[in-house]
């Protein structure tokens, strides 16, 4: 990461979204550790939820996400997996259509990379992704520690501040609505 020291870091507020049908504030150690990560490079945790496994019910909350403004970008964990109850994918391409919005393709390619270290090839089995969709940014991580891991100190942390060079996520944000 090339941080520009002359460069003034400015904090978004990001909504940390669980997607499970069997976490709960007891127990979401994966939103445990986005939340504080966030916090800790100087971010708001503007909102914190946990849904269950439910396209209908992610989409309807990233679209109220997506229309306050108080919420510049969602990071969620869990349910980008194979099987039959991992659609937060799904949810994605519902908003991302629904807002005219777009894919960012880099960011799942640039997970499984990462991922690949980790946990080998297994990291094919991810769906990671991240769209912008009316201006906010989502991204969907795995449910896993390491992969929350893996995708805030990986790119996120590099992405989300606005002293990264060459480029970043928040440079953009004010040029986001013109799609």
């Amino acid at each position: 990461m090339a941080i520009d020291e002359a460069r003034e870091f400015k904090p978004i507020n990001i909504a940390v979204l669980t997607v499970s049908d069997t976490r709960t504030a007891e127990n979401d150690t994966s939103g445990d550790i986005l939340a504080a990560r966030a916090e800790s490079a100087g971010h708001t945790v503007a909102a914190r939820l946990i849904l269950r496994d439910d396209a209908s019910v992610i989409a309807e909350q990233l679209d109220m996400w997506i229309a306050d403004p108080n919420v510049d970008a969602v990071v969620s964990t869990g349910g980008t997996g194979l099987t039959g109850r991992d659609v937060t994918p799904e949810a994605l391409d519902r908003v991302r259509e629904a807002h005219q919005g777009r894919d960012i393709p880099g960011f799942g390619e640039v997970f499984r990379y990462l991922s690949l270290q980790t946990i080998g090839t297994s990291t094919v089995q991810s769906r990671a992704c991240a769209v912008v969709a009316g201006g906010t940014y989502i991204f969907a991580l795995p449910g896993s520690n390491g992969a929350v891991k893996d995708g805030w100190d990986g790119i996120l942390a590099e992405q989300l501040d606005s002293r990264n060079r060459p480029c970043n996520f928040v440079e953009l944000m004010p040029r986001l609505k013109e799609i």
